[in-house]
């Protein structure tokens, strides 16, 4: 359970209508697997003592007897289980039937938890046996135990602090008002749904999204075990379609299944940091009754998928049709901005490299957008030391595919007279050398948009302005920065995308730009090959993409990120390099703050910016000691 994981199982037993004994088998047999493969809860669906269409014979009290007795084995079988354990049951109070989940915690009931919404419509029938659940929370003797019974009931595990779980049962999750809002209001991270919903066309799927969007609304995770075909089929079927999600993303699911369960670790961190930067999130925990569980802190092994690039969808057709809706977003903030400018010309520096053709091909297609001529885009290649005939040629070839004005104008000349002015030899080549250049650039690009009305178009990305990799008022320069929130790993696939659907003859040379090793060429080339190789120097890309989002989105540790990068890079990396990078990442992305405290305007189109005017503000000198030492004491194995 450290770092805020928790593994939870969804299941759904063998069981008969009208027999709690069997059905109580059922769920001791699974409670003890799941619970051997690590689950801190496990949720069983709706009424599975009795059986959810055992009917009239809810009333029987031969049937009550039973329940309590089967009750009374499943806590003595399950006492020595540092677990939650979540049965539905009828309990009696007051002379009224409610249908409820019971808490279970080491043999004892710690919690009775009532449905509130019964549902007495279509095949439904529930309100002929079930009185909704009162208003309040009361304590009440059960079992031996004063236990708290009522809708209001957070259940407060000491381990991790993050889990907090609350109850809702079956119907309550379909209805407008459902009793999960309050709950994740009183600080419920995780909602259990045990559930009891019949099998028709179309629902599994309506089902699988009503959970997937709740937990996304109320920043959760949500639990949701249902009922197996062990119920009756006298008017119904029911398949065991459990889920388990996480915020908007469903981790694990099964249909048509019986005696088995799913499970998954729950990222109980992640949920607090998401709900901790949402000042909208309410705060309400008024009436609610806070149970304890003292549960002791245990390994929890992880078998959810954690992607490489978890900036770049993994399936392809949504990779596709997410390039398309980013570069038509990057499109239309630079098409505001040049109309808002009224600026005549679009102006770029033309490297040969990635991230300048991501920027050509964006004013190209805002230009297209606006009904204006590729003319109007200049783009402007400035050779200089490190510039090799490759990346010079594709410049030039990308231009003339896609129509847009061009100009080369080679800087060598005025660079070396500026080395003469500040006294700075040409074999010299330290930081002086290679900024001297990219300041050059900046300053040969603002005085054509001068010249012609127009406007310098940015090309640096995110993962540049995460490691700092820019030219203080070089690159770092323009009036608009299109890829200021693309990262390396998501600018590929974007020029990709464009190579893929290209119908204008530049498919050829976007795959060649595709193919060249990335870096600023400011260092002379050896033997006409590019000699500066970015990630030799700063790190591989892919490893800086990964610390950024985890680190930026959502707050986590050195220890935490460290530990998914190594599940996530396994076979790939090893924990030696992986730790090297990550405090090479964490180095960098605080000194280089000041660079970031004073960025051009640019469009936000992901969940992570570097933005000082929205998502991200920092001190330029804010201390890194308690991050690097973190990092730096990391073994290069964890678990």
């Amino acid at each position: 359970m450290r770092d805020g994981f928790v593994k939870v199982a969804a299941a759904s037993p063998d069981l008969r209508p009208a027999d709690p004994a069997f059905n109580a088998e059922g769920i001791i047999g699974l409670s003890k697997k799941a619970y051997g493969d690590g689950a801190v809860i496990i949720l069983f669906p709706e009424l599975s003592i009795p059986g959810y269409t055992s009917a009239d014979l809810f009333f029987q009290r031969t049937m009550q007897d039973a329940s309590e007795k089967a009750l009374g084995r499943i806590l003595s079988e399950t006492g020595d289980m540092d677990a939650l354990i979540v049965v539905g049951y009828p309990y009696i109070r007051y002379g009224k039937l409610y249908n409820t989940a019971l808490a279970i915690y080491r043999g004892k009931v710690v919690a009775i938890i009532p449905k509130k919404n019964i549902p007495m419509y279509g095949e439904f029938y529930e309100g002929r046996w079930f009185t909704p659940a009162p208003e309040c929370n009361e304590i009440v003797e059960f079992m031996g135990e004063k236990v708290p019974f009522g809708m209001f009931t957070v259940l407060r595990f000491a381990h991790p602090s993050t889990l907090l779980a609350g109850c809702e049962i079956c119907e309550d999750l379909w209805v407008p008002e459902s009793p999960s809002v309050a709950l994740a209001a009183a600080g419920a991270t995780v909602i259990l749904n045990p559930s009891a919903s019949d099998e028709i066309i179309g629902k599994e799927e309506y089902r699988r999204n009503l959970v997937s969007m709740q937990s996304a609304k109320l920043v959760a995770g949500y639990v949701y075990a249902d009922a197996a075909v062990g119920e009756s089929t006298t008017d119904m079927v029911f398949t065991g379609s459990n889920i388990i999600a996480e915020n908007g993303t469903v981790l694990a699911s099964s249909s048509f299944s019986s005696g088995s369960y799913i499970i998954s670790e729950i990222d109980t961190e992640r949920i607090s940091s998401e709900r901790m930067r949402m000042n909208t999130f309410p705060v309400s925990c008024n009436g609610f009754c806070y149970v304890d569980i003292d549960n002791e802190e245990r390994d929890c092994q992880l078998t959810r998928h954690i992607a490489m690039q978890p900036f770049v969808p993994s399936d392809e057709k949504e990779r596709d049709e997410r390039c398309r809706k980013i570069l038509t977003l990057q499109a239309m903030g630079l098409m505001r901005r040049v109309e808002a400018s009224h600026s005549s010309k679009a102006v770029i520096g033309l490297s040969g490299g990635l991230d300048s053709t991501l920027a050509l091909l964006v004013a190209h297609r805002a230009f297209s957008m606006m009904g204006r001529p590729a003319e109007d885009i200049i783009a402007v290649t400035m050779p200089c030391f490190g510039t090799t005939k490759r990346t010079k040629s594709n410049a030039e070839l990308l231009a003339r595919a896609l129509g847009t004005s061009f100009m080369e104008i080679d800087i060598r000349g005025s660079v070396l007279s500026h080395f003469r002015d500040i006294g700075h030899s040409e074999d010299d080549h330290s930081v002086t050398y290679e900024n001297a250049q990219a300041r050059e650039r900046t300053q040969v690009l603002m005085d054509i948009a001068n010249k012609t009305g127009g406007m310098v178009i940015g090309t640096g990305d995110l993962s540049e302005l995460a490691l700092g990799w820019a030219t203080y008022n070089g690159d770092h320069m323009s009036m608009y920065g299109v890829n200021a929130s693309i990262p390396k790993t998501l600018v590929r696939y974007l020029v990709r995308y464009a190579a893929d659907t290209a119908d204008d003859g530049s498919s050829a040379v976007l795959y060649d730009i595709l193919a060249t090793p990335v870096s600023p060429e400011l260092l002379p080339a050896k033997d006409g090959v590019i000699s500066q190789r970015t990630e030799d120097i700063v790190g591989p890309y892919e490893l800086h993409d990964f610390f950024l989002y985890y680190m930026v989105r959502f707050g986590f540790s050195p220890r935490k990120i460290f530990r998914l990068a190594s599940i996530a890079f396994s076979g790939v990396y090893d924990g030696a390099v992986i730790r090297k990078w990550l405090v090479t990442f964490i180095r960098r992305f605080f000194s280089q703050q000041f660079k970031r405290s004073c960025l051009p305007d640019g469009p936000k189109v992901g969940t992570v910016t570097l933005s000082p005017r929205s998502d991200w503000r920092m001190p330029s000198d804010a201390s890194v000691s308690a991050w690097l030492e973190e990092a730096e004491a990391l073994p290069i194995q964890m678990n």
